[in-house]
């Protein structure tokens, strides 16, 4: 409400959010519901001061700068903005022949607008704008998928499994390393030992990496299903109300 100066401004701000205001003359009871969602909520039930009639009396009001910021909201000027960036290892030519939780994680970068990179995009739901607060999270998930071309879920369940029987091996290793240590005398031979164990401790450090993203990838896969949905639902639906304004147009031409 503090980004125009008109009710038309404010309608098509609530729809580039997401938000579906029905308030058509031959309606009783206006409407708004999320693109993402079926049901409508009728506007009474926010409350008054959430009537289309009291907000269009209250945005009427506000001062004419105000049209600045609807304006920068709805043709956002293009800007250089600092990215932090994320690096992906693999090659993208051969995304067609793709078909498992790989192209998953993919997928959910190019809804992110990461893949590739759009400068001021944005997504559409709410759950995928939450999403971005991961990223760090699911570049790790996707290197260890590719790297260890992991397809399935039970790829990942394999991979888990296979690294948690490493860590034991090594950390058995290590132990016998720390064991000779304790009644050696040999400078050479401590030295060696030393080293030995230092390398046990890099490579166990790496496994239990690799182990807490696999853990990740299993429960974050549920998550970016749901959250992929919901974003192609808000963008399908956004699809089908430009086409029918656009009849629309057509038809009072």
């Amino acid at each position: 409400m503090q980004m125009c100066i008109n009710y038309g401004q404010f309608k098509k701000i609530m729809l580039k959010k997401g938000y579906i205001i029905n308030d058509d003359y031959n309606r009783k009871y206006p409407t708004i519901r999320s693109i993402n969602d079926k049901k409508a909520v009728r506007m009474y039930h926010l409350g008054e001061q959430y009537l289309p009639k009291n907000i269009a009396n209250k945005i009427e009001h506000n001062p004419y700068y105000y049209q600045n910021r609807y304006m920068e909201f709805i043709h956002p000027k293009k800007k250089k903005q600092k990215y932090k960036v994320y690096k992906y290892k693999g090659k993208f030519k051969n995304i067609s022949k793709m078909n498992g939780i790989d192209v998953l994680f993919l997928l959910l970068f190019h809804l992110l607008g990461l893949l590739p990179k759009r400068e001021n995009y944005q997504p559409l739901s709410p759950e995928m704008k939450q999403e971005v607060r991961k990223m760090e999270r699911y570049s790790n998930e996707i290197r260890l998928i590719v790297s260890e071309k992991l397809k399935t879920i039970e790829d990942v369940k394999g991979y888990i499994e296979q690294t948690e029987k490493d860590i034991e091996d090594v950390t058995n290793l290590r132990q016998k390393y720390r064991n000779k240590l304790r009644n050696c005398t040999d400078d050479n031979l401590i030295k060696e030992y030393k080293t030995k164990r230092d390398e046990c401790t890099t490579i166990l450090n790496k496994y239990r990496k690799n182990l807490k993203i696999a853990n990740y990838i299993l429960e974050d896969t549920p998550k970016v299903k749901e959250v992929i949905q919901i974003e192609m639902q808000m963008k399908n639906g956004q699809k089908d109300i430009t086409k029918t304004k656009k009849k629309d147009r057509n038809l009072n031409r």
